[in-house]
């Protein structure tokens, strides 16, 4: 557009020129033109002044361009350079780091070996240490262990020179005699402070009654059920003792002996195993020795009067030799013969005396094992019966029924063979006094058959 309108503005003044000035008059019609014309000399001066512009900042922009592509290219040999030195850079550091995952291949067998027995042992030693009185006295000991076992990554030399430190606690505690405070749970499910005495590992004792451990929850808890009576007084003399060394009963298995001990029947237990048989038996006893004691006191006491009466020539009433001596004297001046009835008749008066109760003593001597027996057969027909209800799959049905069988063949025995060497005892008691009274009767006769011959 720009070129037509410069095309026309040529051909108008080109005509203008052709005019000479002298002719051109304001009003005429070329006037227009020529304002034209200057103004598209104007406008042009005006472009060209701008396209100089344009040329200069041209100019510019290309040799700015010029420095950016300088700098472009000196930034691309700099970052080359750098690419080339991180290239050798990396090419080192792998070859350095195939060579240090060697190095830590070879080191991770050893370690890894290290970390196996680390984790067998703190395993092992939590066993131990959940079952140790010990954990009463130091808790803590097998959370840690624990935590050591079950762990994945590798221990620090603090936790493996703890794991050291508390093997070692746990053998020397083991040969250690210590006395603390702690909480013990009492059979009334109270939590009561205490003092306790920790002997090693084996027993804890505490106001003279034995303690068990919790492992479940690290504590102490007094046995409802307490050990014979021959082992409290062991742990209460040891309890009160200030001497260095006192006997006390150690348990190796860690409570379980002592547990058993306490689950073991005691008489009273072992009496109800026999049941009513037992019961009979025991009465049959006690009934026996009653009349054995009353017997032997008896017999003591006639045997100190007729020892009395034989320091006496007086015949007294109150003893069997003397009622024989007064029959001697009621019939002394009769014949030998009638004497000797009179004296035969009064000793055989007194021998009942001293026989009484014997038989007695000797029949329940007899029947005592015969009840016994009783008692065995009737629980082992309880036994068979639970056997053929039951089956013999859990022993613990049979023991019942065994143990009536076995307790009442003990009882039976246990009630006679005292009976029966009481029964002896008594029987030469009286034997004895009967044999001094025949004695003593012979004496007289003797006596008196030499009066008859002077």
């Amino acid at each position: 557009m720009k070129s037509f309108i410069a095309i026309l503005s040529l051909a108008f003044a080109s005509q203008a020129i052709a005019q000479t000035p002298s002719t051109a008059e304001a009003g005429s019609p070329s006037a227009p033109l020529i304002e034209l014309l200057e103004q598209i000399r104007t406008q042009r001066a005006e472009e060209q002044k701008a396209n100089a512009e344009r040329e200069a900042e041209f100019l510019a922009d290309m040799n700015r361009q010029a420095e950016l592509l300088a700098q472009a290219k000196a930034e691309l040999a700099r970052q080359e350079k750098r690419s080339n030195d991180l290239r050798t850079a990396f090419d080192e550091n792998e070859k350095t780091l195939a060579n240090m995952e060697t190095q830590l291949k070879m080191e991770m067998g050893n370690i890894g070996e290290i970390f196996g027995t680390v984790r067998q042992v703190s395993g092992d030693a939590r066993a131990v240490f959940q079952n140790s009185l010990v954990s009463s006295q130091i808790p803590g000991r097998t959370e840690f262990v624990s935590n050591l076992a079950e762990r994945k990554e590798l221990p620090s030399i603090e936790e493996l020179e703890r794991l050291w430190y508390e093997l070692f606690q746990e053998v020397v505690e083991s040969g250690r005699v210590a006395k603390y405070e702690t909480n013990v749970l009492t059979p009334n499910g109270e939590d009561q402070t205490q003092e306790v005495i920790r002997i090693g590992t084996f027993n804890a004792i505490s106001e003279g009654k034995y303690l068990s451990f919790l492992s479940g929850e690290n504590s102490l808890y007094e046995m409802a059920r307490q050990p014979p009576s021959r082992y409290l007084d062991m742990a209460n003399n040891f309890s009160a003792t200030n001497k260095d060394y006192a006997p006390m009963i150690v348990d190796p298995s860690g409570g379980t002996i002592l547990s058993s001990l306490t689950r073991a029947p005691d008489l009273k237990e072992k009496i109800q195993q026999g049941k009513l048989v037992g019961y009979v038996i025991i009465g049959i006893g006690v009934f026996g020795l009653i009349i054995a004691i009353i017997r032997f006191f008896m017999l003591t006491f006639s045997n100190f009067k007729i020892k009395s009466q034989l320091k006496s020539e007086t015949p007294s009433e109150n003893n069997a030799l003397g009622r024989v001596m007064s029959v001697y004297k009621r019939y002394e001046e009769s014949d030998i013969e009638t004497l000797e009835l009179k004296l035969d008749e009064a000793i055989l008066k007194e021998t009942p005396n001293f026989e009484r109760g014997l038989p007695t003593i000797k029949i329940l001597a007899a029947i005592a094992p015969l009840m016994g027996l009783l008692g065995t057969v009737i629980g082992m027909i309880q036994t068979f019966q639970d056997i053929t209800l039951f089956g013999t799959g859990d022993p613990k049905i049979m023991a019942g029924g065994i143990s009536q069988a076995l307790m009442t063949t003990v009882l039976g025995l246990v009630v006679a063979i005292p009976l029966v060497l009481l029964h002896s005892v008594l029987s030469g008691k009286s034997d004895q006094i009967v044999q001094l009274l025949d004695e003593r009767s012979a004496g007289l006769m003797a006596e008196q058959s030499e009066k008859h011959r002077k």
